[in-house]
């Protein structure tokens, strides 16, 4: 046998591929699961649904996770478009979330809402921007690896972080900075939902909203703008954009920077609509996901939201099947994992094509 790119393949029959290797992998799951621990996987599967789907909050839950891991998807896309990996979106989020937080303590009551809210957000842009620039600059200047210059840089965030959970701690010595303005005159200021109204749903229907908002701004960037053309100029051959007369150093600086930014704003959602705090869980290894999520869908913002929605899902079922089944954590991410490897698995017969050969006898 041999193998062969495929010239191009219709959305309907990528779609199909997908579908048949989702199936498969819940077939293989269920013997999996009736092999290791002799239950039903029909029974497994629908607590897997419940445990996403089975209260109004646990919806929205669901809607809240899938929502962040997108927003970090998002702030992924140009960079990969690019052909730049950017490994360290986990840091990124991290860095955004110390300026959010930032400003929820120390100026909480101090200035208007609104103007609360700016502070906010174009800080943890800004600190992002930086934060993506560096690992551009340094490409761009002297042709560093990007890979591990951006995965270092991951650890030097969640060492920021540790410094600020320390300064910040709340009550002293708990070193935890807690629930940021849970009570008192300063009460529930910075968080999102507080806009207009409370409750865990405001928040996470703000987030929803921005989240939309810049997948169809990415999406329209990367497909219809000059420099988003000039992104996959120089993913796909740096030669050639040079010859066309692209100034590759700064698209490498630029569009790292928006790369980081967009990031950095999935970390100023998860502290004023999600957590509420800062942490050194506060990017909880989403932003590693999000490279899965990013690859899955081709950097194309709109599929970023179904992958983010099934990964999600797989992560919520999996924490319910340990919880009804009396299952450790690592059946159920065994589950998981199955799942996932199909998923990626579909992509090569969505890439490739294998031809067998028919022998001949001499």
């Amino acid at each position: 046998m041999h193998i062969s790119k495929r010239t191009n393949i219709s959305t309907g029959k990528a779609w199909l591929i997908r579908a048949i290797a989702i199936l498969g992998a819940l077939i293989v799951c269920a013997f999996v699961i009736f092999a290791i621990v002799k239950m039903n996987p029909i029974k497994v599967y629908i607590s897997m649904f419940n445990g996403a789907f089975g209260t109004n909050k646990r919806i929205w839950v669901t809607v809240r996770d899938l929502m962040i891991l997108t927003c970090i998807a998002i702030g992924l896309a140009p960079a990969f478009k690019m052909r730049f990996w950017n490994i360290g979106a986990e840091g990124q989020m991290l860095m955004g979330g110390i300026a959010t937080a930032f400003f929820m303590i120390n100026f909480a009551g101090k200035m208007p809402l609104p103007i609360l809210f700016i502070c906010m957000i174009v800080t943890s842009i800004l600190v992002g921007a930086i934060w993506g620039l560096i690992p551009g600059f340094f490409k761009a200047q002297w042709n560093t690896n990007e890979t591990l210059f951006t995965l270092m840089m991951n650890y030097i965030a969640i060492q920021f972080t540790s410094y600020a959970a320390s300064k910040w701690e709340n009550p002293p010595g708990s070193n935890s900075v807690g629930i940021i303005n849970r009570s008192g005159a300063t009460k529930n200021a910075g968080w999102i939902g507080n806009m207009f109204s409370s409750g865990y749903n405001k928040d996470y229907a703000w987030l929803v909203l921005i989240t939309l908002v810049l997948a169809v701004a990415v999406y329209y960037y990367l497909t219809y703008t000059k420099q988003g053309y000039e992104i996959a100029v120089v993913g796909d051959s740096e030669n050639t954009a040079r010859y066309a007369g692209i100034r590759v150093k700064n698209v490498y600086m630029r569009t790292m920077a928006i790369s980081g930014a967009l990031c950095a704003l999935a970390g100023f959602l998860a502290v004023t609509a999600v957590s509420h705090t800062i942490s050194t869980d506060t990017a909880g290894g989403r932003g590693f996901t999000a490279i899965i999520v990013a690859w899955l869908a081709k950097m194309n913002p709109f599929v970023m939201i179904l992958i983010s929605a099934l990964i999600t899902f797989l992560n919520k079922g999996a924490i319910q099947i340990a919880s009804d089944f009396g299952l450790n954590e690592y059946v159920s991410q065994i589950i998981t994992g199955i799942i996932l490897f199909f998923i990626l698995g579909s992509e090569f017969f969505i890439n490739y094509e294998v031809h067998f050969a028919k022998s001949h006898k001499e």
